[in-house]
């Protein structure tokens, strides 16, 4: 079973090695799981709704400590370990569809908004922040986050498009080599690296410092990515 699950992996290119590493085995082992509860990929989507939700709403509601920073980067991970099981349980099995893509990008989408939505509460309720103008942060990181995923799912999507009309698709080839330096550079922008920030809800400081940076990073990544990824569909275009 793990064996075949192995040969359903998506490339590895553009992906961190958190995900590659960490997010994909343990996603891996939960889809064989799975399998053998007679689960299908969307039920495996709403478990990973559950379990991200679960945590969601524990940053906002229960006060900031070191036990609650465990559970919730617990949640969050697990969560994102069940995001990376569904797409391989579909893969696996032929029961994949236009539904199960649709929701998975909806839970996606509704992670990105709430979770950020959560740390302005728990900024607001439990005074972690030293003035009101902090409360912009996770506004900011969530308009970053959620403009990121959007853009990169149109430029997937229209890019297939415009290469499908430009052209055929190439037949056999050997795959791009993937490249280890990029893997490591793409580490600040993965999910499963953000979720670790949660850690550092005991020391309300430091949490603050983590996640500011963690903003700032991801504002980079995003100019960079979507300048890229204009220049790629711009090439697309037909004559």
């Amino acid at each position: 079973m793990l064996r075949e699950l192995r040969g359903a992996q998506k490339s590895a290119k553009g992906v961190s090695l958190y995900s590659r590493h960490v997010n994909r085995p343990a996603g891996r082992l939960l889809a064989a799981g799975a399998y053998r509860a007679g689960l299908s990929p969307n039920q495996v989507t709403l478990v990973s709704a559950a379990f991200t939700l679960a945590a969601i709403l524990t940053v906002a509601l229960a006060e900031p400590s070191w036990a609650l920073g465990a559970a919730v980067y617990a949640g969050l991970a697990v969560g994102f370990a069940f995001d990376s099981a569904d797409g391989q349980l579909a893969r696996l099995t032929g029961r994949g569809g236009p539904d199960g893509e649709w929701l998975d990008h909806v839970v996606d989408c509704a992670k990105m908004i709430l979770v950020h939505t959560a740390v302005l509460i728990s900024f607001h309720r439990f005074a972690g922040v030293s003035s009101d103008g902090w409360l912009l942060l996770p506004l900011g990181f969530q308009f970053v986050a959620v403009l990121t995923f959007c853009a990169g799912l149109l430029r997937e999507q229209l890019g297939k498009a415009a290469a499908s009309a430009a052209r055929p698709a190439p037949v056999g080839g050997a795959a791009a080599p993937v490249s280890r330096l990029r893997a490591v550079a793409l580490l600040p922008a993965d999910y499963g690296v953000f979720c670790l920030v949660f850690l550092l809800a005991g020391a309300p400081g430091a949490f603050l410092a983590g996640y500011a940076a963690l903003a700032a990073v991801h504002a980079l990544f995003l100019v960079a990515f979507l300048a890229k990824w204009f220049r790629e569909l711009r090439a697309l275009r037909a004559d």
